[in-house]
């Protein structure tokens, strides 16, 4: 499914389709608020392996991205067997990788939950954070970017 609307600065995000699993939900038989972030994972692994810096490419280059913010608005919700497209777009990269997230109900096209996340690149080797983000990933985005004008 191409995504229409607001893509972002970079015009890179990932549509991912999830289905509400009976774990998922608490004891109103809707999606537990905390289960949102793992969506918001599936979204962010997707849209990581597409600008080809998969996490194992992240291991390899010695940086992690631990998340230092990130925050969720719920506007309606999901329910056991719901499908949901987890729509997941790249907002900045250069100092941080800092990602939108939008969850639509799939039957009902609703947008259901909005979000943001911010993580920070950390250097494995040195214990150190760093206020920009590693050049190997700035380069993948950046060919990404150029392969999609061509």
């Amino acid at each position: 499914m191409r995504s229409k609307g607001n893509n972002g600065p970079f015009n890179i995000f990932t549509e991912n389709e999830i289905c509400v699993e009976f774990y998922d939900l608490d004891p109103m038989c809707i999606v537990w608020h905390g289960n949102y972030l793992n969506y918001f994972e599936i979204g962010r692994r997707s849209l990581l392996e597409k600008v080809k810096y998969s996490y194992d490419d992240m291991e390899k280059s010695e940086f992690t991205f631990p998340v230092v913010d990130i925050s969720v608005k719920y506007l309606a919700p999901l329910g056991f067997r719901d499908r949901a497209r987890v729509k997941t777009i790249l907002m900045e990269y250069e100092n941080c990788l800092q990602l939108k997230y939008e969850v639509y109900n799939i039957k009902t096209g609703a947008l259901t939950t909005k979000g943001l996340s911010t993580q920070m690149a950390f250097n494995v080797r040195t214990g150190e954070s760093s206020f920009v983000c590693p050049r190997v990933f700035i380069d993948k985005v950046e060919a990404f970017i150029r392969e999609m004008g061509q």
